[in-house]
């Protein structure tokens, strides 16, 4: 199998990439990255991570995929107002004196999401656990009271 580059910048399966701040006129985003040669890949690592957040009858369920973190490196909070707070910081790599670096894709540094839960969730219930490079929080949601009805009886 062999691969394509194609040309065509709108074409989505383009192996090229679109750098939207490519010969941007303002230079903050440049004079930012030179004054913290960190910021770049502080703000890849915060961008990069991929939460799904998906409800079901019993739960809030949040998937964060983590690769190479340890549950020790990462952070689940529930802040007042309930906001669920998932943060944590990605290593580096040790470099080597004599290494030769050739590609560096995999972000590294912090990263933060936070998500407002609704009024259903019980907030002092929520559970969070590893595996594989994958944190599942769990929150459960509080059952719905359907609106009592109470029969009236009619005089006459």
């Amino acid at each position: 199998m062999s691969i394509v580059r194609r040309a065509n910048t709108f074409d989505p399966f383009s192996l090229d990439v679109w750098d939207p701040f490519h010969s941007f006129p303002f230079d903050t985003f440049l004079s930012l990255a030179e004054s913290r040669p960190s910021f770049i890949s502080e703000t890849s690592a915060f961008a990069n991570t991929r939460i799904d957040w998906k409800e079901t009858p019993e739960a809030h369920i949040f998937k964060a995929d983590l690769p190479g973190v340890k549950k020790e490196e990462v952070k689940v909070e529930v802040e007042e107002g309930r906001v669920l707070q998932i943060s944590g910081e990605r290593s580096k790599e040790k470099e080597e004196k004599n290494d030769k670096w050739h590609r560096v894709e995999r972000s590294s540094g912090k990263f933060l999401r936070r998500f407002r839960l609704p009024e259903n969730a019980k907030v002092e219930q929520v559970k969070a656990s590893m595996e594989n490079g994958v944190l599942t929080v769990t929150v459960p949601k509080e059952e719905e009271k359907k609106p009592e009805v109470k029969a009236i009886e009619i005089s006459g």
